[in-house]
This record gives C-alpha cells, structure tokens and sequence, in this order.
C-alpha cells in the first residue's frame, strides 16, 4: 500500500500525515443511518496503522457519537494519533440552532470532549465558524487560555474570512486553516489562501469531491431526498450544465486508469506542501483508493486542462462553502 508523507502543519507546526480522515461520516450528523461502528473503528485503525494520524473529529458530530467513536479507536494508540476537534456549533434533534462562542462554553465544551475521547490534550482546536456574536479576541483567548493550562497543543480556525484569519492570528497563532476546497470550489485562491501561505498557516482542505459532483456518479436530475438538493449548484439546468464540466474530469481519469475522485484529491494535494487534503470515509475499502490518490500526478498539459475546465466560477450555483 501507499506510504503517506509527513507535512509540517504550518510554519512551525508539528508533523502530520499529508492526507487526513475526516471522520464526520462515521456518525448520523445530517440525520443520515449510522454506520456499522465496528467498521468505523477499523477504518481508523486501518489509517493509523498506514501513517495517516490526522483524525479529524466535531464536539457535534453525532452529538457527541463521533467523539466516542474516536475515543474507542485511539484506545491503547494516543501518541499514534493527531486528533483535531471543532467546536460551536449548536444542534437540536439534529437541526442547527446556531453558535455558541462565549468563553464559559468553550470551556464547558472542551471538558466533555476531552471526556469522550478519552485523552488528557487535544493537539487542534478550533472554533467551526466565527460569526461575530462574540468577538474574536475572546474566542482565540480563550484557546490561547487551553493552550497554557496544557488542555490544548495548538490553535485551529474554520470556515473564516481573510480578515479573520489575521485577526486570530495576531491574537494567537494559528497552526491551520479548516476549509473547503475543491476543483468545484476555488474561490478561497483569490485572498484567503495567499494570506495562510503568508502567515506560515497550513491549510486542511475538506470537500475535496464538491459535495459528490466530482466523483462522476452524480446523475440529473437528483433523487428527491438527496441532501445536495438544497443547493443552487445541484438544481436543475445548472446540474446539468455543472455535470458537463465533469466529463472533462471523467475523461482525464479514464485516461490515466484511476478514479475522478482520485483526481480530484490529487489536485488538491498539487496545490502545495501546506495543504493538506481532508478526506471522509468510513470504510476501510476506500482507504487503498484515497492513499492511491496521493501519489498521482498531472502534466504540465493536464493541470492546464484542469484548471482552464475548473477556472474559478466555471461551476454554477453555488453551495453552503459559499455563504
């Protein structure tokens, strides 16, 4: 199998994995069925013992599930694991109510957290958005606050402004940047991804796949219940002509003998050694493909290809990376 590489997240950041899991999809975050917990557990078990130890986890996920689920799979294998955990965000029988930001909660909720997974230190912590209930000062203080008592390694962000990230980082630095990602989704190039460049900030890229649209299995129109049906960008004739983008994708990769999600998280992996693809699964079979994935590169010609036939705003609609 594939060996992972090891990156410096961030300037001055420690050594992780060049590929992360995303573990959101091992718990009913959407209200989706829960997956067979046993497989789950190997999957991570799988990644770690592969080299990947960047385990990306959610105080909400699941409400709590996923934390839980983490906890049982690191057991007996700490220092094999990075763990990284959001927080904020507030759901009600699994509805989104909004954040919780304040001081007193984060405290509250780190302690839960460290409880679930079973651990002493979390090395990432971030807030999962920032939406100016509480100022920015007080949240990344308060993590500062963590870092000192020893209930946290380092200082994550997700999901933010340009503005932010300097922000936080003036405050306290910022070893990663959370956000999404994609062929689909390149708007972040224009600002916010010099800036992290700049702030010696690595970057752990998730929706690496669009939401699915570059994995060319997606079909129009889309079944009645797919979540995807919120968004702009999967409705109607913009499915349509969003989806002729991707033969271009799918014609790539036929050509090369891989997958167009292989490709898609090969892009992202191309775009620096401070980025770091995110990648779900809770199967151990797709572990081969996303570790494959690494390891392929484009031409001079096909990169041009991609990027011309993905130029930013060549997609239509957009989604929730988009607010």
């Amino acid at each position: 199998m594939t060996t992972i590489s090891k990156i410096n997240l961030g300037k001055n950041g420690p050594l992780v994995s060049k590929l992360g899991l995303g573990c959101m999809r091992m718990s009913p975050v959407w209200g989706g069925p829960v997956n067979d917990e046993s497989e789950s557990i190997a999957t991570i078990r799988m990644a770690l013992d592969n080299g990947i130890n960047f385990l990306n986890t959610g105080d909400f996920y699941g409400a709590g599930h996923n934390e839980l689920l983490v906890g049982k799979a690191i057991k007996g294998r700490r220092d094999d694991a990075f763990i990284s955990v959001k927080f904020g965000a507030i759901f009600y029988n699994r509805q989104w109510l909004g954040l919780d930001l304040r001081p007193i909660a984060i405290k509250n909720f780190i302690n839960y957290s460290l409880i679930r997974l079973g651990i002493d230190t979390i090395d990432l912590y971030q807030p999962c958005r920032l939406d100016g209930s509480v100022p920015v000062e007080d949240v990344i203080g308060t993590i500062a606050d963590l870092i000192k008592e020893g209930k946290v390694r380092y200082l994550g962000v997700s999901e933010i402004t340009t503005d932010q990230l300097r922000k936080a980082n003036s405050i306290h630095p910022v070893t990663a940047l959370e956000i999404g990602y994609s062929l689909a989704d390149r708007q972040i190039e224009s600002d916010l991804l010099p800036t992290a460049k700049e702030l010696g900030i690595g970057v752990v890229a998730f929706a690496n796949t669009a939401e699915g649209l570059l994995t060319g299995n997606m079909k129009a129109p889309l079944a009645a219940n797919d979540y995807q049906n919120h968004f702009p960008r999967f409705q109607g004739d913009n499915l349509v002509k969003n989806l002729e983008k991707i033969e271009v994708l799918k014609q790539m990769a036929k050509d090369k003998g891989y997958t167009p999600t292989q490709l898609a998280i090969a892009w992202v992996n191309a775009q620096g050694d401070h980025i770091m693809p995110l990648v779900s699964m809770s199967r151990r079979s797709r572990l081969p493909e996303n570790m494959q994935a690494m390891e392929i590169s484009f031409t001079t010609e096909e990169m041009n290809t991609l990027n011309t036939n993905f130029a930013p705003g060549a997609i239509v609609g957009n989604t929730y990376l988009q607010r």
